[in-house]
């Protein structure tokens, strides 16, 4: 496995951040991630300041088979809903630039936040999905009690959108969900991972691989691309 590889799992197991580039033939961001279950309010604050994009959760195909969650382009696409709401025909996503379909499933709160979107109340929802992901996965708990632990703790909609790795994982799409999920199994932690994407300054556009590289250089943070995934994980070769 490539040291760079290696010093990112190192790094997320410790509960520390990594920076993932996707690719340049794909949306080419960079990625500032952590584990779900270390998200802390300075992690959320960090995203938040440094990052600029999305601010997201990328879970496990496992994690949404378990809790039952569907992908909402799935939802939007339903036959029954786009007769009911008309438009939702009209705003069919049929033209993604970099993919065929979207990763993004339902938004949550915990049930314990107030309004959901400061730094506290995200870092609740972001740590405790994740560690509720773990627990009930390492339990080996089925459909019903999963689902049923979620409604305990979690509402939607809510203020962290919730991506969920496609079925066949990197070897149907290489994309930031798979990807970041993809470090936090390597790391040991569940398969849920908290992250952003990196825009340059003005917003315009994505930062920059080098300014992501000086980034991680002057914080320490070890930077990876979607390839040195894929060859450590051995697919596509």
């Amino acid at each position: 496995m490539a040291s760079g590889v290696e010093q990112a799992i190192a790094a997320f197991a410790a509960g520390d951040p990594v920076m993932v580039f996707d690719s340049a033939f794909r949306e080419r961001e960079t990625d500032l991630l952590w584990p779900a279950d270390a998200a802390t309010p300075e992690v959320m604050r960090t995203l938040r300041n440094d990052c600029g994009g999305l601010l997201f959760l990328a879970i496990g195909n496992e994690v949404g088979e378990l809790f039952g969650l569907p992908w909402l382009q799935d939802i939007h696409t339903n036959p029954a809903l786009v007769e009911e709401n008309p438009v939702l025909g009209l705003l069919i996503t049929d033209d993604l630039q970099y993919d065929t379909r979207s990763a993004f499933t339902v938004s949550l709160n915990h049930r314990d936040t107030y309004t959901g979107i400061t730094d506290r109340d995200r870092s609740l929802t972001t740590r405790r999905f994740g560690e509720l992901a773990g627990e009930l996965l390492a339990s080996g708990a089925d459909g019903e009690t999963a689902r049923a632990a979620l409604g305990e703790e979690f509402r939607t909609p809510g203020h962290i959108p919730v991506c969920r790795e496609s079925p066949q994982g990197l070897k149907s799409r290489q994309g930031h969900t798979e990807l970041a999920v993809s470090i936090a199994r390597l790391s040991g932690h569940s398969p849920c991972t908290i992250g952003a994407e990196m825009l340059q300054p003005d917003g315009d556009g994505a930062l920059s691989v080098d300014d992501a590289r000086e980034y991680a250089s002057k914080r320490g943070i070890p930077m990876i691309t979607g390839d040195d995934i894929l060859k450590a994980l051995e697919i596509g070769e």
